[in-house]
């Protein structure tokens, strides 16, 4: 498989978030009351079971991060139209969510409820602005979609024996595989440091901030032109 010519949408990169998507949902759900700050469907479930049993308290504790994801997306969505400056905007929204879960670190059980709306604004901001790997939509925050992409190349691979299918296949089981080694560490990390555990995340993302600095396809095209010349 070739490098991808967009480091948004490098392998590197990929590894680096789902590492910080597998972290965040369990530290949010190990660490803060039981909350998913990437799967939002589980807590819009709670919200309707809570809602059933007449706990208003309880279900707002649960919509309150779905809410924040969906003005993440947003946020990115306008971080893309509206951004001038030298920075690509995927830098910018990489670093705001890296300095979003600083903060997250450094608040007490007792903010809870605001810990993880911030962590669930800062997945809702991932999971818009990187959505490729490779050029194949992948989701560095969830698994569901990824395993049935994954399922369907290993399909296709059994009706077509096209090993190109199986590239696909491996690419989406690898992406799951560091989501899992993410919670691995994330759990690891919260009983032997505790909530302020999330800080590791953010120097990933501040890793991941500084790989995209990266202008592989200006490479590419000075190394096609540098070809061009040697022929000519």
């Amino acid at each position: 498989m070739e490098r991808a010519k967009q480091v948004s949408e490098s392998i590197e990169l990929g590894i680096i978030l789902a590492l910080v998507g597998g972290f965040m949902d369990v530290y949010s759900y190990m660490g803060r009351d039981g909350v998913f700050a990437n799967a939002q469907t589980g807590n819009i479930l709670l919200v309707g079971v809570h809602l059933s049993e007449g706990d208003l308290q309880l279900a707002l504790r649960y919509f309150l991060p779905v809410l924040c994801f969906a003005v993440g997306i947003m946020a990115s969505d306008l971080v893309h139209e509206r951004m001038s400056s030298a920075m690509h905007w995927r830098q910018v929204t990489v670093l705001v969510e890296a300095a979003i879960l600083v903060a997250v670190g450094l608040l007490s059980a007792d903010c809870n409820i605001l810990a993880n709306c911030l962590t669930s604004l800062a997945c809702g901001m991932q999971v818009e602005s990187f959505r490729k790997i490779h050029g194949r939509g992948i989701a560095t925050t969830m698994c569901i979609g990824n395993l049935r992409s994954a399922l369907q190349s290993v399909d296709d691979y059994i009706i077509t024996h096209n090993r190109g299918f199986l590239a696909n296949g491996a690419l989406y089981f690898g992406v799951i595989a560091v989501f899992v080694l993410g919670a691995v560490l994330g759990n690891w990390c919260l009983e032997r440091f505790g909530l302020s555990s999330i800080a590791l995340c953010s120097l990933l993302l501040f890793a991941a901030f500084l790989l995209m600095f990266s202008d592989r396809e200006a490479r590419a095209d000075q190394g096609a032109r540098e070809v061009s010349d040697e022929l000519e």
